[in-house]
């Protein structure tokens, strides 16, 4: 399985709750924060159309979790991860 990238910050309260959702499930990730990696930034705003944290990206397809919502976060990451 490829590793998931996961951008975030360490502020974001979504990228805290995407972490733990990744933990919990044992999903391996690589994490980047943006604050400290600004160079990505162009990578998240060409996928998503905006600097958002937290996106995931997995096999060059993106999805964020942006206004953390459990159940919305776990089905695009069940469809990200079967692409």
């Amino acid at each position: 399985m490829s590793e998931i990238i996961l951008y975030s910050t360490a502020w974001c309260s979504d990228c805290h709750a995407a972490k733990r959702v990744l933990d919990e499930k044992g999903i391996s990730y690589k994490e980047i924060d943006i604050d400290e990696n600004q160079d990505v930034i162009p990578i998240i705003v060409a996928a998503r159309g905006k600097k958002v944290v937290p996106t995931l990206e997995y096999k060059g397809a993106f999805m964020d979790g942006n206004h953390f919502d459990l159940i919305r976060f776990e089905t695009e990451l069940k469809d990200l991860l079967n692409r």
